[in-house]
């Protein structure tokens, strides 16, 4: 099926609804939308701290300590 077709039929479904079960439909959609766009979001902040060259300074910094500094390994 088409979106077009899908919309279609959704609102042939809505149209014989009560109002109170419409107005669930439409919170759901509502819940819906903002999940879809609170995942963008997050995918957009991801994406801009990976490719931010905030940070880099952390990668040339040398190491402060090295195994021999350990008193004591774990395995």
């Amino acid at each position: 099926m088409t979106r077009q077709v899908l919309i279609q039929q959704t609102i042939d479904h809505l149209s014989k609804l009560p109002d109170q079960k419409i107005k669930e439909v439409s919170d759901f959609a509502e819940f819906l939308l903002s999940k879809l766009e609170e995942g963008l979001l997050t995918e957009g902040i991801k994406k801009l701290t990976t490719d931010s060259k905030s940070f880099q300074f952390l990668e040339d910094e040398e190491d402060l300590y090295t195994e021999a500094d350990l008193k004591e390994k774990y395995k």
